[in-house]
C-alpha cells in the first residue's frame, strides 16, 4: 500500500505514480526507489524522487513526450533522464551496473542492468534500496526495512567492497548518522579505516558538501565523531586550479582536540566534546555551524595552551590564532565565501563581550559595525554572536549566566535607536557637502555625528543634526 502524506509530499508522490502508471502501462519495470522511499517509512518529508526502471533512456523520453511531459538529459551518459511535471523534476533511470577503477568516486563504467536486483546490489546502504511498486508494494531484498527499525547503517553487501568502489561513500555513513541519529553496523568502522585513503581521489567539493550536510543534521556530533574516529578528518582530498592537482587536508587541525582536557574550574567537558556540544546546540545556519565547529580550534596548541598561577589549564589568544585556522580551513575547503566571512568573524569574536553599562555595549558596537555595510547585516551578525555565545555557555556549563541575557536586552533596544552608519543619519552626505563643500570633510563630520549621537550628546533627528551643521559651518567660516 501506498504510505499516506500531507501537503506537497503528496503532490510530488501523485506525479511519482503518475510515472510509475505510464512505465509500466507501455510494458516496462518501474519503481520509487532509495532516499524518498526510506524517508516515506521515517515519516520525514522528501521531495526528491528517484525511479528505477529498465526503460532505456530512449523509452523514457519517449513515453514522456507522449503523455506532454518535458524530459531534461542531464544524466543521459549515466543512464538517467529528468522527467519534469509541473515543474518538479522526477530522476528516471535505467537499471544499471558498475565497474570502478582508480577514479575515487565515479565509476569508469556504466552498462545498462538486466534487473532491479543487480541495480539495487550496486547501491551503498541497506535502508537506500528500499522499493514501492505502482500499486505501492514494497520490495526489499537486502533488509533494509528491518535496518531501518532498529536504527541501523549497514552496507549493501560488503562493506570494505563498496568503501573501495567509492571513497564518498564513508562520507556518507557519517552524513547519515548525523541526519538519522542511527548507528553504523559493526563493519562499517573497520571498512572505512581500511579504505580512507580512497578519499584522497575525491574532489574537495563533493567532500565538503558532505561534511556540511553533516553539520546541519539534527544529530551533527554522531557524524563528526566518527569523522574523527575513522581518522577521515586527518585525510586529504583534492582540488584543482587551471587544471592543475593538489592534494587539500579535510579537517586535520580538529585530531588533537580529542580528550583534551580543559580547565575544570570553567569546563565540564574535554575541548573535543565540548565543540560537539556546541555544535549541536546552536541553530542548523552553515555559518553558524562551522563557527562552532571551529571556535575552539587552537586551543591545546603551543603558544596557546598555558598554565596559570593556581596550575590550571589556560588557552590564551585561541581566538586569535584560532580565527586564522579556521580562515585557513574554510578557504581550503572553498566554502562559500559570505558563509566563510562570517564564520570566521564569529570564531574571532566569540570571547569578546562588552559589560552591561550603555557605554560599553555602544563601544563594542561600534568597533564591531566596521566589517559590515550597514545595519542590518550588523545587527544579523550580532544576533549570531549571541547565538554563538549561548551555545557555547551551555556547553560549559549546565545553565548559561544569566548576565548574557541582560545582556542581549541592552544590545537590541541601542541597534534599533541608535545609528552606527552613516546611512543612519537623519541628514545626507549631500546636505552637509552643500555647506561644507564636497571632499573629506564630509566624511568626518559624518563620523563625528556618529559619535555624538552614540555618545548621547545629540539626538538623530533632522533639524538638530542641521543645527549642528550650521554651528560646523559657522565654525569653518572663522578658521578661514
Amino acid at each position: 500500500m501506498w504510505l499516506k502524506v500531507q501537503g506537497d509530499v503528496e503532490a510530488v508522490m501523485k506525479q511519482a505514480r503518475k510515472i510509475l502508471e505510464a512505465l509500466t502501462q507501455e510494458g516496462w519495470q518501474a519503481y520509487m526507489v532509495g532516499g524518498a522511499v526510506r524517508d516515506l517509512f521515517l515519516g520525514v518529508n522528501h521531495i526528491d524522487v528517484d525511479i528505477c526502471t529498465n526503460a532505456k533512456p530512449d523509452d523514457i523520453r519517449a513515453m514522456a513526450i507522449r503523455r506532454g511531459w518535458k524530459t531534461s538529459d542531464v544524466g543521459a551518459r549515466f543512464g538517467s533522464v529528468l522527467v519534469v511535471i509541473a515543474g518538479i523534476p522526477y530522476d528516471v533511470t535505467t537499471f544499471r551496473r558498475e565497474e570502478y577503477g582508480e577514479d575515487s568516486h565515479r565509476p569508469k563504467k556504466v552498462e545498462w542492468g538486466d534487473s532491479l536486483l543487480e541495480d539495487l546490489s550496486r547501491r551503498d546502504f541497506t535502508i537506500n534500496t528500499l522499493c514501492l511498486d505502482v500499486n505501492g508494494d514494497l520490495y526489499d531484498p537486502f533488509g533494509g526495512l528491518s535496518d531501518l527499525r532498529l536504527g541501523r547503517i549497514r552496507a549493501v553487501g560488503e562493506a570494505t567492497v563498496r568503501f573501495a568502489e567509492d571513497g564518498l561513500r564513508m562520507f556518507r555513513a557519517a552524513r547519515f548518522m548525523a541526519q538519522l541519529g542511527f548507528s553504523l553496523d559493526t563493519d562499517i568502522f573497520p571498512a572505512i579505516v581500511a579504505n580512507r585513503e580512497r578519499v584522497r581521489g575525491l574532489s574537495v567539493e563533493r567532500v565538503r558538501n558532505e561534511l556540511e550536510k553533516t553539520l546541519l543534521a539534527r544529530h551533527a556530533a554522531k557524524g563528526i565523531h566518527v569523522l574523527r574516529m575513522t581518522g577521515l578528518l586527518a585525510e586529504t582530498c583534492r582540488a584543482k586550479d587551471e587544471g592543475v592537482a593538489q592534494n587539500v587536508p579535510i579537517l586535520p587541525e580538529l585530531m588533537h582536540l580529542y580528550q583534551l582536557p580543559q580547565n575544570p574550574k570553567h569546563h565540564r567537558l574535554n575541548a573535543w566534546r565540548h565543540v560537539l556540544d556546541t555544535v549541536e546546540r546552536i541553530e542548523p545556519q552553515l555559518a553558524l555551524r562551522w563557527a562552532a565547529l571551529l571556535h575552539d580550534v587552537a586551543k591545546g596548541l603551543p603558544g596557546v595552551r598555558g598554565v596559570n598561577a593556581q596550575g590550571e589549564w589556560t588557552d590564551h589568544r585561541h581566538d586569535v590564532v584560532g580565527t586564522e585556522l579556521a580562515e585557513n580551513i574554510l578557504s581550503r575547503l572553498r566554502v562559500d565565501p559570505q558563509v566563510a566571512k562570517r564564520a570566521v568573524w564569529l570564531v574571532r569574536n566569540h570571547m569578546h563581550a562588552p559589560d552591561l553599562s550603555r557605554k560599553s555595549v555602544v563601544r563594542w558596537l561600534r568597533k564591531r559595525a566596521v566589517a559590515f555595510r550597514d545595519v542590518e547585516e550588523l545587527r544579523q551578525a550580532v544576533m549570531q554572536l549571541f547565538a554563538l555565545y549561548w551555545a557555547d555557555a551551555t556547553a560549559t556549563r549546565t545553565k548559561p549566566n544569566d548576565s548574557l541575557e541582560q545582556l542581549l536586552q541592552k544590545v537590541e533596544p541601542i541597534l534599533q535607536q541608535t545609528p552606527f552608519f552613516v546611512s543612519q543619519l537623519a541628514i545626507s552626505g549631500g546636505d552637509i557637502a552643500a555647506k561644507l563643500g564636497r571632499g573629506p570633510q564630509v566624511g568626518a563630520f559624518q563620523k563625528n555625528l556618529l559619535q555624538r549621537i552614540q555618545s548621547g550628546m545629540l539626538k538623530n533627528e533632522a533639524d538638530v543634526l542641521r543645527q549642528a551643521l550650521l554651528l560646523r559651518k559657522e565654525r569653518q567660516k572663522q578658521l578661514q
